[in-house]
């Protein structure tokens, strides 16, 4: 299709800022302007939520209202997510399109927000929301999702209404950091950077959806904790001009951007600034800021704008934040600065953002309501939006069937301690969570209690009339223990509201809160026993009663994993390319008891490249003999960041003495037609000649993990 020529009616001014809208003339005019009683299309606007009228979807509006307290925010505009072909005609449970665009006209609003969210090989990070549509399909992406959206949206009888479009939450982010050459990094985005097609999609429909006159384009930019850092920042520009100026879209196709969609970041954090520093040390070494150049939602945005005009977009653009779930209200949310002993305790006591990890992003415990949508709010803000609408899931917390192309991601499972991108950290997300877009009652009604501002008369501040506390966590266990550490797991608590979090006892005295159902107590001497209680809270701060008891005893002075035992790899093979993977393995147990081998089993986590292909396994040395070592390989039910596959090692004898080793296993695997295999991307795969420790191969007495981090 040829190039549209921008036009007076497409091209923005670069006037835009010279002066701000202030928050108090503006506040509040989505939901109360009144809208021109013409329904004529007019030429396209430099900021289109100025004097509008935005849709509140009735589908959403209504679950919300049904709610204990919802109806205090279900008249809320907030966005509808077009997430699969499906849902263009409308399902069982959503309306359509068109249906929705009638409604808009019904309630005299003058403005729909939409989330255009189908691309070939969609989400190829994360799969909770993994898409219908194959990492080919581009062109079924064109004719049976974006044309017929279009086709409705240019009908005249909608040209009075003003069509926001939120253009591909994470596609064009995950080409600049997951693509490779990062530990976050997956062949599905490998993929999707390879073929073009985030890029070409993303182009046809800023290019299709941007050619109707009443249209406004903004294209998803993810957050200041995914591209904040200076490495990430002006790619991130770059690879956003590349999609803009692709399949015939062109620059002027472009409203502007939006950050923090469906995330959990703060719109602003008050008491730490990235410029602050503590006993001469900059809080950017924190371990929570980590040297990014930014800390909040607002910063990023205004910081991003600036390098995206430098790559060639309008001076004129402007940025949304999505605030629907980022208020972080609530008895835990910080009132002033944090301690001055250490950046970490500065930052940690202050940030509003109460996540365990910025990395952290589905059904996150404690979060609540951010700011209600408003217009111009700030310097280069277009609005503050719902775009995620509260109460939907990010994603299920355990293997759910369905027919909507969900695959199961553990960042949404309560009891997975995280990954490359987290930091390796608990998730933090709340358990029994239903597939991503899906009702999820708990989640919104810890929003609910947890929202700042706070709703009036909703005990959201962290008082009111909530007196009901939660009940009392079961369950309490230790799931292992070390010679500085015991690691305890409970079963989640329940609330008439919300449980926003729980406080851990360590022999009568709190050590710690958490927000998940998990917590590793460090920093314990050797051969001590601990006991501990944990107790659930509320946003009222509502305590729950201590739980049972449990003991546990540190193990002997010694390193290693729980049973004293650690995997050791040096890469074989310097090739990655080849049609054999050759990984030297050995364990050596640091602990204080010998321990039974035939208990023991190691695995070294490797993607197969064919879902079809089968494999050979061989053992070609070993010091403890090839006839006691087992090999064999499996397949992972759903793919992992750097692992669909793993190779099993195990043994039919021995036992291993403390502070001995199994020595080298001398260990090979191919491919049953032997064709070649890509390790580039392997999980437990390392460069290192000589034997190393290595967390990235794990090691396993009698099923249960004693060593490493599983991808």
């Amino acid at each position: 299709m040829p190039s549209r020529e921008p036009g007076p009616s497409s091209r923005r001014t670069g006037a835009k800022r010279t002066a701000v809208l202030t928050v108090g003339a503006l506040i509040g005019a989505l939901s109360l302007a009144t809208v021109p009683s013409t329904a004529t299309a007019a030429a396209k606007l430099d900021n289109p939520y100025v004097g509008a009228k935005a849709y509140v979807n009735p589908d959403w509006s209504a679950k919300a209202a049904a709610e204990p307290g919802g109806s205090a925010i279900s008249d809320q505009p907030t966005f509808v997510w077009l997430d699969r072909i499906a849902a263009i005609q409308g399902t069982s449970d959503a309306r359509g399109l068109k249906a929705h665009l009638d409604a808009a006209k019904a309630q005299g609003a003058n403005l729909v927000q939409l989330v255009i969210y189908d691309l070939p090989g969609r989400d190829c990070a994360a799969l909770a929301s993994n898409g219908e549509l194959g990492p080919d399909d581009l062109a079924k992406y064109e004719s049976d999702y974006i044309d017929p959206i279009a086709a409705i949206l240019a009908d005249p009888a909608y040209a009075s209404l003003r069509i926001v479009n939120l253009v591909e939450p994470d596609s064009l982010p995950n080409l600049v950091t997951n693509a490779g050459g990062t530990a976050g990094s997956t062949t599905q985005c490998a993929t999707m950077k390879a073929n073009g097609n985030y890029e070409q999609g993303v182009g046809y429909a800023l290019h299709k959806l941007g050619s109707l006159a009443n249209t406004y384009n903004y294209i998803d930019a993810g957050h200041h904790g995914w591209l904040g850092w200076d490495s990430n920042l002006t790619p991130s520009a770059q690879e956003f001009k590349k999609a803009a100026t692709s399949n015939g879209a062109t620059v002027n196709d472009v409203t502007g951007f939006i950050v923090n969609t469906a995330n959990y970041s703060a719109t602003k954090e008050p008491y730490v600034k990235v410029t602050d520093t503590v006993n001469g040390q900059t809080v950017r070494q924190s371990k929570w800021i980590d040297w990014n150049q930014y800390d909040d939602e607002t910063s990023y945005a205004q910081g991003l704008r600036t390098a995206l005009v430098g790559q060639g977009f309008d001076a004129g653009i402007g940025m949304l934040i999505d605030t629907s779930r980022n208020g972080w209200g609530g008895s835990a949310r910080p009132t002033g600065p944090g301690p001055t002993t250490s950046v970490d305790a500065y930052v940690d006591g202050g940030r509003i953002d109460r996540r365990i990890h910025a990395g952290n992003w589905c059904n996150q415990s404690g979060a609540g309501l951010g700011e209600r949508p408003a217009t111009a709010p700030d310097t280069g803000i277009d609005a503050y939006v719902w775009a995620k609408p509260p109460g939907e899931s990010d994603g299920a917390s355990q293997l759910v069937d369905n027919d909507e192309g969900k695959g199961f991601d553990r960042m949404c499972d309560p009891t997975y301690t995280g990954n490359a991108r987290n930091g390796n950290n608990p998730t933090g997300a709340l358990a029994n969570s239903p597939l991503a877009g899906h009702w999820f009652s708990a989640q919104f009604r810890q929003l609910l209690a947890n929202a700042n501002p706070p709703l009036s008369g909703s005990g959201g501040s962290g008082g009111g009339s909530d007196t009901q506390a939660p009940t009392v966590p079961s369950g309490l266990t230790v799931s292992s223990t070390a010679s500085d550490s015991v690691a305890l797991t409970w079963n989640a608590s329940t609330d008439d509201t919300a449980v926003t979090g729980y406080d851990i006892y360590r022999d009568g005295t709190k050590v710690a809160g958490a927000t998940s159902t998990s917590y590793t107590d460090k920093g314990l001497s050797a051969s001590t026993t601990y006991k501990y209680t944990v107790s659930a809270k509320d946003a009222a701060g509502n305590a729950s009663a201590p739980s049972t008891a449990v003991s546990a005893t540190t193990k002997a002075s010694g390193g290693g994993g729980t049973s004293g035992l650690k995997a050791q790899y040096k890469n074989n093979d310097s090739s990655t390319g080849d049609n054999q993977v050759k990984p030297g393995l050995q364990l050596v147990n640091s602990g204080s008891a010998a321990v039974d081998l035939t208990k023991v089993t190691i695995r070294y986590w490797f993607t197969g490249e064919s879902s079809s292909a089968g494999y050979q396994t061989f053992c070609d040395w070993a010091q403890l003999g090839c006839s006691t070592v087992k090999t064999s390989t499996s397949s992972l039910p759903q793919a992992r960041p750097g692992a669909d596959h793993y190779l099993e090692v195990g043994f039919s004898a021995g036992s291993l003495a403390p502070g001995a080793s199994s020595g080298d296993l001398q260990l090979r695997m191919a491919k049953s037609d032997w064709s070649n295999f890509d390790e580039s991307d392997d999980y437990s795969r390392g460069t290192n000649t000589s034997y190393a420790d290595s967390v990235k191969v794990t090691v396993y007495v009698a099923g249960s993990l004693v060593w490493g981090t599983e991808p």
